[in-house]
């Protein structure tokens, strides 16, 4: 029974990650903290592993469904991701070791998830009325990717929500678009983070104990997420997109004040 509630946590964050462009991470986080069985540090690890393997999927099927994507922006903001991830992971564990209190420290992550969330679903619901910029330059994308990875590594989320108003309001793209190309950008930030964790500490220090069932929910999820992607239209995946800030929100004030 346990592993079928990991396993339905997987598929759905990810199947809806896949659709909207939250990745998934940022509901698996707050949901994992409700249920209350693993550590802070162990959750940011099953919520990359699920997360990564979702992008996988989802990333391959839009390539044989000849999506098209904003090639040089996009990688530039990747590989600003990719560094942010590492510097966000290491800040992370100097958190972890000067607060020295495992409760205290998903209860900080909560109330910052939920500020964060809360400016999303603004900016979010303004799209169009607030105006945004369109930026060509690789160095201010780098940048741009640099912050992102930082954190969403720190806050263990993917940072799907984060990628997709960023590439909103600072490339200039619409609400599908950005909800793909912020896919892309968790493919090459949850996997240069695991990799570091590979490279450095290794898994064993870690609870991983569901991690087949969390992986297994993220493939199917990125097969059902980009199938249905690509039948919905733009404005049925603002509307969802809407929707799971609010859910997401719920989780995390519920995780504030319990």
């Amino acid at each position: 029974m346990n592993e079928l509630i990991y396993f339905l946590v997987g598929l759905i964050s990810t199947t809806v990650g896949a659709i909207s462009g939250i990745g998934g991470g940022v509901i698996i986080k707050p949901v994992l903290d409700m249920l209350g069985n693993y550590d802070i540090a162990s959750i940011g690890v099953l919520s990359a592993f699920t997360v990564f393997s979702m992008s996988i999927v989802s990333l391959g099927k839009s390539i044989k469904n000849k999506v098209k994507l904003d090639g040089k922006r996009t990688i530039t903001l990747a590989i600003g991701s990719i560094l942010g991830g590492v510097i966000g992971k290491s800040a992370f564990q100097i958190f972890l070791n000067i607060l020295n209190n495992n409760v205290l420290a998903q209860k900080i992550q909560s109330i910052i998830l939920f500020l964060l969330m809360s400016a999303v679903l603004i900016l979010y619901s303004k799209e169009g009325k607030i105006k945004g910029f369109k930026i060509e330059s690789v160095s201010i994308c780098f940048l741009a990717g640099l912050i992102l990875g930082i954190i969403a590594s720190f806050l263990g989320i993917g940072g799907g929500p984060l990628n997709v108003i960023v590439l909103m309001y600072v490339l200039g793209m619409d609400a599908k678009s950005s909800a793909i190309h912020s896919i892309f950008i968790i493919f090459f930030s949850q996997g240069s983070k695991l990799i570091t964790i590979l490279l450095n500490e290794g898994f064993l220090v870690y609870n991983l104990e569901v991690v087949v069932y969390m992986i297994l929910g993220g493939i199917l999820g990125g097969f059902l997420g980009s199938n249905f992607s690509r039948r919905m239209k733009r404005e049925d995946v603002k509307k969802l997109f809407t929707y799971c800030m609010m859910l997401i929100m719920c989780f995390n004030f519920y995780n504030i004040i319990k």
